[in-house]
């Protein structure tokens, strides 16, 4: 990805996980495919590990920090993160295409208090979130209150305790290709805030 190549660029050891986002709950992705994968990357037990994220990683890193209390996690930048929960799964999650599509993590990210990013919780690192406010798919946007990035809200991807917040022009499929977005995400690994404010 071009966020990876640039973070290589920098200087950072980069670990480029992937994870089987349709077949598994959160809890089983953290535990049984992103810590081992974590474990085999990083090579100091000791060293912090900052994180990238886009949508749900940024949930199952609120994961990892529950579940590997050992984990010591640095500097963390979300890319439309749902930490309020999405409203789509909210309206959709009964249709059995929808389920077959998101799997069960898609399924426990609604905004009910019972749902995953609601139960985990304040930012317990260092936390910058950025996010869209513009839609390639109007149909779900319809569904969001507010501005949206087609998935997710504004004010969906904003948690308790985060560090900084950056509101881009972009989608949510597409965030992560953006110069700007690279930009800021680099700034914050830097130094923990944004530049992106008037």
């Amino acid at each position: 990805t071009r966020i990876a190549d640039e973070l290589a660029a920098q200087g950072y050891r980069v670990c480029n996980i992937n994870y089987p986002s349709r077949h598994y709950a959160i809890e089983t992705l953290a535990k049984d495919f992103v810590a081992p994968a974590i474990k085999a990357c990083v090579q100091s037990n000791t060293a912090d590990v900052h994180f990238v994220t886009h949508s749900l990683g940024g949930i199952i890193v609120r994961q990892l920090a529950v579940s590997m209390p050992d984990l010591s996690i640095g500097r963390v930048v979300m890319l439309s993160p749902p930490n309020q929960g999405s409203e789509v799964v909210d309206n959709l999650s009964s249709w059995t295409l929808f389920g077959l599509l998101n799997g069960p993590a898609g399924l426990q990210l609604g905004t009910d208090d019972h749902s995953v990013p609601k139960r985990l919780g304040a930012a317990p690192f260092e936390l910058g979130v950025i996010t869209g406010s513009r839609t390639v798919n109007p149909l779900l946007s319809l569904l969001i209150p507010g501005v949206d990035d087609g998935k997710v809200s504004i004010e969906s991807a904003k948690l308790a305790k985060m560090r900084d917040f950056c509101v881009v022009p972009a989608s949510h499929t597409f965030i992560m290709n953006k110069p700007s977005v690279i930009s800021q995400t680099m700034t914050f690994l830097a130094q923990a805030e944004f530049d992106c404010h008037p």
